[in-house]
């Protein structure tokens, strides 16, 4: 069938579903199974995702199949189980007599013609190669974006829709539609060495920043980033898929090493002229952004410390580019960098978020210089999601019911009528359409999988769009047991943490305990969210008579500036004091014992399983290590210079900290696994803290996965990780 018979609801399809899943669980046996969590993902529930606003802001688009091609299909906010419009038919991408594989689509401003992305392929983290193609929806022509200039990355249409820019080899292109006359606004671009209009590995993974150009509101000129990689050391890794191992190489700069040189260039598109823009001194440029009326710029920079960022004002129409700094904001640690910038319509003022108070809150912006603060309390804002200019109201999640919790609020530009709008409490995330008339609430809770609805702005419900019921009697047949949160004395401030018990808990007998962490600088652990595959894991775990808890230290995210900048130039401190006191005290309870303490940890968290055991070698009997840090030198210089400095300026610091220079502290069973491909957090930080083992004459477990990335997974391996990890721990703990 093409399309569902209106008759035939969304609520009875998945009533029908409900029942059919119901009555397979009910053949099941209750035991969780890594194989179920990690290989079947029978716990990660369904989505709905994919909605893309209309212009209008009544209708969204979203990927349909049809006849078994994925097609575009139009809906009405208010009568979702209604018949759709068909805007694309999927069986007309057909090129070369091969059927697209079609991931993403963009509008142009019309909404007539529609940019389509195919072939996508992972680079890093947040970067892809891949083949866009046009479709003219009137004419129903399809056509390649540039056949000759393949791969490419980060197309986007022209403000007017005529012009589609693009990335191909670290070059900046724009085509223009009517006359598929293609354009060169650069040539110079060459791997490890010249990069234009999209950045560096190092602002990818710590700005998270990909898309280094943007169009000018009247499609006249692209601003564009230029970096010259030149003096970056390079970083090779081997990948082993063949006889000989292939080498990859790029451009990683490490702490206190050499960055790329940024500079900000304006292009006049009809002719490609360039021209450079002159806005003194600094080490990033973070973020650009043209004003939504008016043919200026934003650009953002910040000094190597990122404790000083400037607000640069831009008019691309002067014959001389100049910057004029309109805002700037200091801090004796470092300033945040987000994507909480909006433009007024008024041309005279943006949307900022920022700690400056001690608290992440909005702040509306002058061109000339003044401020409003307009959201005030001890409670982080978490994201800003836009505003209604015709009746003033910014829409925002904040954290003010404690760190663990996430809720949506709206309240009047000028700081007045704050209103609470989501009704459940946990983790809120809302996705509205254009115009802010309606949006897409994601719900869930620690023990309950996402609840998606659709709601009109002020909170009213429209339909439940998903409730995952099947799932969550998929928790209940597999025997599930509560995620409960409590505050647990630190090593200063009483800290977030939650705990999940076995199945016939019972008080008088006493129970391994296996701490689950992170800890990183701005980070949260501790969510009233469904946590999935780990939620699932730690139930394994439980089901197999283990305590799991988790805590967020000192440095984790949403109790205010102070809290979280506590860590600075000491990474490793104090979260290893927290975690240490955590453990001793949680040890002290009845059914707990205290010799048989675990720890675990991914990445920073893996950094900080790596301190529990050598510095708390007294107090932690296992521990595992998935990628860790293992010495902050071998981390790149951005996120690492945020929270340290330069090794130059805090070699005490880095140094008092890293886990290989207290080896020799190592008592119990320490196991530490490592992708030989990944990017972000290199072996080399595995091999060096196995020098470190080996010459202290330690015995310890270690594990590689060949050409395996930061997240190790894909075929069976993150099934394989968890059934190693699992039999360790049952070992060992």
């Amino acid at each position: 069938m093409i399309l569902m018979n209106k008759a035939i609801s969304l609520t009875v399809f998945l009533m029908f579903t409900t029942l059919f899943v119901f009555g397979q669980l009910n053949n099941k046996k209750d035991s969780i199974t890594v194989e179920k969590i990690w290989k079947e993902y029978e716990f990660y529930g369904s989505k709905v995702s994919g909605f893309r606003s209309m212009n209008d802001g009544e209708h969204f688009t979203r990927f349909t199949q049809i006849n078994g091609r994925k097609s575009i299909m139009k809906y009405a906010f208010t009568a979702m189980d209604e018949m759709g419009e068909l805007l694309l038919d999927g069986t007309l991408l057909d090129y070369k007599d091969e059927a697209l594989q079609v991931d993403g689509y963009e509008f142009n401003d019309d909404e007539s013609k529609i940019l389509l992305t195919t072939n996508r392929q992972k680079r890093y983290r947040r970067s892809f190669f891949a083949e866009y193609f046009l479709f003219d929806r009137e004419t129903e022509e399809l056509s390649p974006l540039a056949p000759e200039l393949s791969p490419q990355t980060l197309a986007s249409y022209s403000p007017d829709g005529k012009k589609v820019a693009f990335i191909h080899q670290n070059n900046l292109y724009v085509k223009t539609i009517s006359s598929g006359k293609i354009k060169a606004i650069t040539e110079d671009g060459e791997m490890n060495n010249i990069i234009n209009g999209t950045t560096d590995w190092v602002y990818e993974e710590e700005f998270a920043y990909t898309k280094a150009y943007e169009w000018s509101p009247n499609s006249e000129h692209i601003a564009f980033l230029k970096f010259n990689e030149s003096d970056v050391k390079e970083f090779t890794m081997m990948y082993y898929n063949a006889l000989y191992p292939s080498p990859y190489t790029f451009k990683y700069p490490k702490a206190g090493e050499d960055n790329s040189k940024v500079c900000l260039y304006v292009a006049r598109v009809k002719n490609g002229k360039k021209r450079k823009v002159d806005i003194g001194d600094y080490e990033y440029i973070p973020r650009i952004k043209y004003s939504n009326v008016k043919n200026k710029l934003m650009a953002l920079t910040l000094n190597r410390h990122q404790n000083h960022l400037k607000y640069h004002w831009i008019d691309v129409d002067q014959r001389k580019l100049k910057s004029e700094v309109i805002y700037e904001e200091q801090d004796d640690a470092y300033v945040e960098i987000d994507d909480n910038l909006y433009f007024l319509k008024d041309g005279a003022h943006f949307i900022r978020t920022s700690e400056k108070d001690g608290y992440n809150h909005i702040y509306k912006i002058g061109i000339d210089g003044s401020q409003q603060q307009i959201t005030d309390g001890d409670w982080d804002v978490v994201e800003f999601k836009g505003i209604n200019e015709e009746t003033e109201t910014i829409y925002y999640i904040s954290a003010e019911e404690g760190a663990p919790y996430k809720a949506l609020y709206s309240i009047q530009l000028d700081g007045s009528d704050k209103i609470k709008i989501s009704d459940n409490k946990g983790t809120n995330d809302a996705t509205f359409s254009k115009g802010m008339k309606y949006f897409v609430n994601r719900w869930s809770n620690a023990n309950t999988p996402a609840v998606f609805s659709l709601h009109k702005a002020d909170g009213t419900l429209i339909e439940i769009l998903e409730d995952n019921e099947y799932l969550n009697m998929a928790l209940q047949q597999y025997n599930f047991q509560p995620k409960t949160f409590f505050k647990v004395p630190g090593a200063q401030y009483d800290l977030n943490a939650w705990m999940i018990k076995p199945p016939k808990f019972d008080s008088t007998k006493k129970y391994p305990l296996y701490f689950h962490v992170y800890c990183g600088p701005g980070s949260n652990m501790v969510e009233d969210k469904y946590g999935s595959g780990n939620f699932a894991y730690h139930q394994l775990l439980a089901q197999k008579g283990y305590i799991v808890v988790s805590v967020d230290t000192r440095g984790t995210m949403y109790r205010g500036a102070t809290f979280k900048k506590s860590t600075y130039l000491q990474l490793g401190k104090y979260e290893t004091e927290d975690l240490i006191h955590v453990a001793k005290h949680l040890g002290r309870k009845p059914f707990i014992d205290s010799t048989r303490i675990g720890v675990m940890g991914w990445s920073y968290g893996g950094y900080m399983a790596s301190l529990a055991m050598t510095k708390g070698a007294d107090v932690f009997k296992m521990g595992i290590a998935v990628a860790p840090v293992t010495n902050w030198r071998y981390y790149d210089n951005i996120y690492t210079e945020r929270f340290m400095r330069t090794p130059q300026e805090n070699a005490e610091g880095y140094d008092t900290n890293s886990p290989i220079n207290h080896v020799k502290k190592l008592k119990s069973n320490y196991f530490i696994i490592h992708g030989s491909g990944d990017d972000n957090v290199h072996v080399q930080n595995t091999m060096e803290m196995t020098k470190a083992l080996v010459k202290a004459d330690k015995e310890f477990d270690s594990f590689i996965y060949p050409n395996k990335d930061h997240g190790i997974y894909g075929g069976n391996t993150r099934n394989h990780l968890y059934q190693m990890m699992l039999k360790y721990t049952l070992n060992n703990l």
